[in-house]
């Protein structure tokens, strides 16, 4: 009953949350600077789910298992805000797959299972075309108060992605760029006017040999001009190369349109990036490789004043992998510390058909395999930090200031009147301490004279005054180049910033500074932010 009830208040408390985010902003929404903003210039942090649409039985998944209202109304209390739907181009631009009701593409794949989940959950979609049944998912989103983002993210009706499907790039066997640009028109035409619908990805994942940069900035630029045109409303959100991990052509060379403030650029991340490094390297040296690269290729475009929308990055629920659980709280990290705009992979607790299995589960979903209940709820409160925004325009007028965060609990040091008393402890992130960490390496409350200081190994840590700050205890070194380990010493014995019983944070030994290991519970990390500090 206990743990019943401590997940009844996690949602009560995502949910409102999720209230508090929604509020329908004031919409269409367009861009200033990195930020995506409302029309009242208020920011706008994307949180969605990815949900997908794409596969074979043109449907978005799930239907067969729950009641779309159920579906959608699981999206808010989960505190998305947002879901990017995905849709394969030959729904709409092959009239004989966009004349086939729901059932009849269903009966292609002999999916009778299926068939007879809508018939109690979802009958009235078994006998309207497939792309009607796209947008009364939509339209179920925008009565539930959920922003869609529409990305097209194959041609044919597949799973994806390999380099050599046929899907992969500009003048690939299934994607001519000329009924690419057919159904991008037809579906920003078909959307025009639901308030809803606030972007479209021009094309998930490009990739394989044909990849070419002037190939890329033609087409890109002539897809985006097609959206803009027939619904200025939306973002125009562009993806790059080589799976969409790489943008860094933009460095030197902008994208040219005719529209302003509506382009936004998109990138991927998962562990398999780099798997093995993640299994066998040291978490600390193979986050700070992989930062940079996302950095290089990516991330400097918030510089040059863009947004940057992480449109895929997840790890499989089950807890069990190593890589996703090391890449994990390096994500939640630099997610947290540029605050950005992001879409989870994925929704789907099932597929009703991939790659030729009926009923698929899948492990990255954040529902379970019949979609009733959260699959992992440790990892939705995890996440529910990243889901209101740290900073941004028209959200506060407070200065910037810092603070600590913990990603592998997805939690900070929250703000607290007894803080010179009371050891410091982890808590929610909505109003959190604010902190500077000074040329004196002193992690100290903004505006106060109190510091963080060491008492010993295993030790909650204390809060010094005046004098105390000047000790070798009080002195903090990031040691590793991930810059997530705290370091100080005490009686000649150096010790890290970890987590204790009760999230109260103590030192210990530092673990993990070199080989294959878990270093989670020792990496804190400073963000910036000027939300909730009053």
């Amino acid at each position: 009953m206990g743990n019943f009830c401590s997940f009844t208040f996690l949602l009560l408390c995502l949910l409102m949350i999720s209230q508090q985010m929604l509020a329908l902003p004031t919409l269409p929404l367009h861009t200033k600077l990195r930020w995506i903003v409302d029309e009242d210039g208020k920011r706008v942090k994307l949180a969605c789910v990815n949900w997908v649409g794409h596969l074979q039985p043109m449907l978005a998944e799930g239907l067969s298992k729950q009641p779309l209202d159920t579906i959608s109304k699981k999206i808010l209390s989960m505190g998305f805000n947002c879901v990017r739907l995905t849709w394969p181009t030959f729904m709409v631009t092959n009239e004989t797959l966009s004349s086939m009701t729901v059932r009849e593409s269903f009966q292609i794949f002999n999916l009778v299972e299926s068939i007879a989940g809508l018939e109690v959950n979802n009958p009235s979609f078994l006998n309207i075309t497939v792309v009607q049944a796209q947008q009364e998912v939509v339209k179920n989103l925008g009565e539930n108060d959920v922003m869609v983002i529409l990305d097209n993210h194959v041609s044919k009706p597949m799973w994806c992605c390999n380099r050599f499907d046929g899907n992969g790039f500009f003048g690939d066997r299934y994607f001519k760029p000329s009924i690419w640009l057919e159904g991008l028109n037809k579906i920003a035409t078909m959307f025009n006017g639901v308030q809803n619908v606030i972007g479209m990805s021009l094309r998930n994942e490009l990739r394989g040999p044909r990849r070419n940069d002037s190939i890329w900035y033609n087409f890109m630029q002539k897809g985006a001009e097609t959206v803009h045109d027939a619904n200025p409303n939306l973002l125009v959100i562009l993806s790059g190369h080589d799976f969409d991990k790489d943008l860094g052509m933009l460095k030197n060379k902008p994208v040219k349109v005719s529209f302003k403030k509506k382009l936004v650029f998109e990138v991927h991340w998962y562990s398999f990036a780099a798997t093995d490094g993640w299994i066998n390297g040291n978490p600390n040296d193979v986050c700070a490789s992989q930062v940079q690269f996302l950095r290089d290729h990516a991330f400097f475009l918030l510089d040059q004043g863009y947004p940057l929308f992480l449109s895929e990055w997840g790890v499989n629920l089950k807890g069990d992998n190593v890589a996703d659980n090391r890449y994990s709280s390096c994500a939640f990290a630099l997610a947290a510390e540029l605050d950005l705009d992001w879409s989870l992979w994925a929704l789907m607790g099932s597929y009703y058909y991939r790659e030729n299995v009926k009923g698929m589960n899948e492990f990255y979903g954040a529902l379970n395999l019949d979609w009733s209940e959260i699959r992992n709820s440790s990892f939705m409160e995890r996440l529910s930090a990243l889901q209101s925004p740290f900073r941004g325009p028209g959200l506060s007028d407070h200065e910037q200031y810092n603070v600590i965060y913990h990603p592998f609990k997805g939690l900070c040091i929250p703000k607290s009147v007894d803080a010179p008393v009371v050891p410091a402890k982890l808590g929610s992130c909505v109003q959190p301490e604010a902190w500077s960490y000074t040329p004196e390496k002193n992690l100290q409350i903004k505006d106060t004279y109190y510091c963080l200081q060491a008492d010993g190994e295993g030790k909650s840590v204390k809060f010094g005054t005046d004098g105390d700050c000047q000790s070798p205890s009080a002195k903090w070194e990031r040691i590793t180049n991930s810059k997530f380990h705290f370091s100080t010493t005490v009686e000649n014995t150096t010790l890290c910033l970890d987590i204790g019983s009760n999230n109260t944070i103590v030192t210990n030994q530092c673990k993990c500074l070199t080989g294959s290991c878990e270093p989670a519970t020792q990496w804190f990390h400073i963000i910036p932010s000027t939300i909730g500090y009053d």
